[in-house]
């Protein structure tokens, strides 16, 4: 056996041609145009593969991403379509190429490793947890809309990048993006983009369902008003004929959740996805930092063997494991006994840190 390794320029398109046969073999597009800044030229070096002869065996690929926040800005390695060929399973050779993949990503000086799975154990098994926050809002119902405004709604992706990058950075929680690279996202097969308008031709809203194979009925994407996007989303239930669809919104988007809610309409909590730290030094010195910036200037960080100190002063919160620690610093809180009003409330106060990769960013 071969790797793991970046493929070679002339191996990508056998690359592609064993990721379409093994993830999308009943659809009629390359997977290349599914996740057009993942699986591209671009990004070869962060491709990983294993091969045996000529065939290749076993496949992953990382994105790295940069993401803003009000308290930090963290780098964060995304990994995705993670296949082994049927006839190579159970011989180890998933684990050896996301361990490659995890060793990219450090030397990139990744802070955190995230992806999106269900097979929670095998995960588990290189230190990754469930954690962040992921809202899901169903909605089947017409919303009311305060001070309702005229807009003009549209449906396709023939849209300006530009105008939808505008709209998008607006976010307080963002991945850095291009006016390129949306115009990528925007040619993704079965993606359906709604916008609204206003009187002056100023994009005032846009929501995103799709995205390939995954995401269908679920708006995975979205910026702009609370206003504009309520009555967007009655746009979309309208188009749909009254079909119900899902819309993904992160913790920290309290006014959209709000609005939502005094509509009836009923949350559900999720994870963002499963997360490693990649970095610890680099994640608590962010941390660090942005205690200084909310006044907490006698918080400190200790690390030890199995556990992780949170200190505020003379008072001490104690993480117990690796699940504990992502999920303190990411959330969802995990329920730490003895804590008093006062830690529970400067606890609450630096954690969780907003952290969130829209629909697009998910590979």
């Amino acid at each position: 056996m071969e790797g793991p390794r970046a493929p070679h320029q002339n191996e990508f398109p056998r690359v592609l041609e064993f990721l379409n046969k093994e993830l999308r073999p009943q659809y009629d597009w390359s997977l290349d145009v599914e996740y057009p800044t993942a699986l591209t030229m671009s990004n070869i070096n962060n491709i990983r593969i294993i091969k045996s002869q000529e065939k290749v065996l076993s496949h992953a690929v990382i994105r790295p991403l940069i993401v803003k926040s009000p308290t930090a800005i963290w780098k964060v390695g995304a990994i995705g379509s993670v296949v082994t060929h049927p006839e190579h399973r159970s011989q180890g050779l998933s684990t050896t190429i996301l361990e490659s993949c995890l060793t990219e990503a450090q030397k990139q000086d990744c802070d955190i490793a995230i992806l999106w799975t269900n097979l929670y154990d095998f995960y588990r098994k290189l230190d990754f947890e469930l954690a962040g926050s992921e809202i899901s809002f169903v909605i089947n119902k017409s919303l009311k809309i305060q001070n309702p405004s005229q807009l003009k709604f549209m449906t396709g992706n023939q849209i300006s990048a530009e105008a939808i990058l505008k709209v998008y950075s607006q976010h307080s929680v963002n991945t850095v993006r291009t006016a390129e690279e949306i115009r990528k996202y925007l040619s993704i097969p079965k993606t359906q983009t709604y916008t609204a308008w206003d009187s002056t031709g100023q994009l005032v809203a846009y929501a995103v369902e799709g995205k390939g194979a995954d995401l269908t009925g679920y708006i995975h994407e979205w910026g702009g008003s609370v206003s504009g996007l309520m009555a967007l989303f009655n746009y979309i239930r309208e188009t749909k004929a009254g079909k119900d669809f899902t819309v993904i919104i992160p913790g920290h988007s309290v006014n959209l959740q709000q609005a939502l809610l005094n509509n009836g309409i009923v949350p559900t909590e999720g994870f963002l996805g499963m997360i490693k730290i990649l970095n610890k030094e680099a994640v608590f010195n962010k941390i660090t930092k942005a205690a200084r910036n909310i006044g907490l200037t006698d918080f400190q960080i200790h690390s030890f063997d199995h556990s992780t100190q949170f200190q505020f002063g003379d008072q001490v919160v104690t993480a117990r494991s690796a699940r504990d620690l992502i999920q303190v610093i990411f959330g969802p809180n995990p329920k730490i006994p003895g804590l008093n009003q006062d830690l529970q409330g400067k606890m609450n106060r630096l954690f969780p840190m907003n952290l969130w990769l829209w629909g697009w960013d998910s590979i």
